[in-house]
Formats: structure tokens, sequence, C-alpha cells
């Protein structure tokens, strides 16, 4: 028996959205396709994507730039390398230069710790002249998912893909400049937020990244980092 809830909240979980995007990406399977998650939550779904598309799991290590008076707030996105994408309305949230660069530093230095503990014994996968598929559990400003893109994007893959379970129509309109081709399997008429449509949307926490990162090898290297 369906949820009473499923029109509303269409997602049991994120392997319940795993599943469904797996299944609209059906076309890359078996192409050896890299599958880029944003920690933390796309991380399990990540896991499950490269399995049925038997393809490769990484993370694509960005983080929002949080407003100075909500850190929930996206005002932004950088990645590992140090760049930053701002969103228009930064300074109208408050966002002085002298605030960004305090956040810019806080935000790198977790990102560097990050790959340090969730990738300890490998280098980054690299996308070059890969299908590259950057997932995320959802879009809200798509700041992260910019600047996963951006990331990415620079190290010149085969083809790079966006694929969601739920966003607002206009960050979808933002991030297919950034993409090649975008997946999204839900465009509510008016967002609320990601966690809305899940029935089940439990934090993913740091452990559980790193035990399914140190879990899953490139695919035909099972020996490779024994």
């Amino acid at each position: 028996m369906r949820n009473p809830f499923t029109a509303e909240r269409p997602f049991a979980n994120r392997a319940d959205a795993a599943e469904q995007l797996a299944a609209k990406l059906r076309k890359y399977r078996g192409r050896n396709p890299l599958i880029l998650a944003i920690p933390r939550g796309a991380v399990p779904m990540g896991k499950i994507i490269a399995e049925q598309l038997q393809g490769e799991l990484d993370v694509v290590l960005v983080h929002k730039l949080s407003a100075p008076d909500n850190r929930e707030y996206a005002i932004g996105a950088m990645d590992e390398t140090g760049w930053s994408y701002l969103t228009p309305y930064a300074e109208e949230a408050g966002a002085t230069d002298a605030y960004l660069l305090q956040e810019k530093a806080r935000q790198l230095a977790m990102l560097v710790e990050r790959r340090a503990q969730y990738t300890p014994l490998k280098a980054a996968a690299d996308p070059a002249q890969r299908i590259a598929i950057v997932i995320d559990d959802g879009l809200a400003t798509g700041a992260t998912m910019i600047a996963a893109l951006h990331t990415v994007r620079a190290r010149n893959p085969a083809s790079l893909i966006c694929a969601i379970p739920v966003a607002p129509r206009t960050t979808l309109e933002q991030i297919r400049q950034d993409a090649d081709a975008v997946y999204c399997l839900h465009v509510p008429s008016r967002f609320v937020s990601v966690g809305h449509y899940y029935q089940d949307f439990t934090q993913v926490e740091d452990d559980e990244v790193i035990q399914i990162l140190g879990g899953v090898a490139p695919a035909g290297s099972e020996n490779q980092h024994q």
C-alpha cells in the first residue's frame, strides 16, 4: 500500500531516490561512468547508482558558503581548489568582503580535512575523458551543484551530467548552463525544501560516508587498494 503522502513526498528515502535515478540513467550502464556524489547526503545514493550502472564512485568536494546570520542559507559555494561561486543575492544577505574572506577560509579548511578523512588511501578519481555524473540528494539554490560542476568540468570529462531527485525549476535553468545533460525526477510547482520531498530524510553521518567510500573500488580493480 502506497504511503498517502507519496504525491507530495515522492521519495521514501535516499535509497528509493537513487533507485529511481539509476533507472533514468540506465543509458550509461556499462560505459564505466564516474559517479561523483556531493557529501554527505548523496554518498549512499552514489553507491547504489554506481553499482547499478557498473561504474565507479567517488566524491566531489564542495560546500556552501553560508549567510552571516543563517548558516543554513547558501549565498554561494566553493570547491577544494579554492574556486568559489557567489549568488546574486550574497551582498543583500549581508556578506561583506571581510566576511567572505573568513567564510571561504573556513570552508576550504573543512574541505581539505574532508578529503583526508574520506579518501586517505587514494587520490581523487580522474574524470578526464570519462562520463562524469554529479549527484546530490536535491537542490535548493543550486550553489553547491554549480561549484561541483565547475570543478569537474575543469578536469575535462567526456560528458558532464547532473542528476538529482528534486529541484525548483529556476535552479534547473541555471544548472543546465553548466552541464551537458540534467536529469531531475521531480520539479514541484512550489518548492519547499529538499527534505520536504522525502518521507525519511535522516542525516547521513561522516562514519557512513567513510565506510561507503572504503568499500567501493573502481570497476575492474577489486584488488587495487588492498
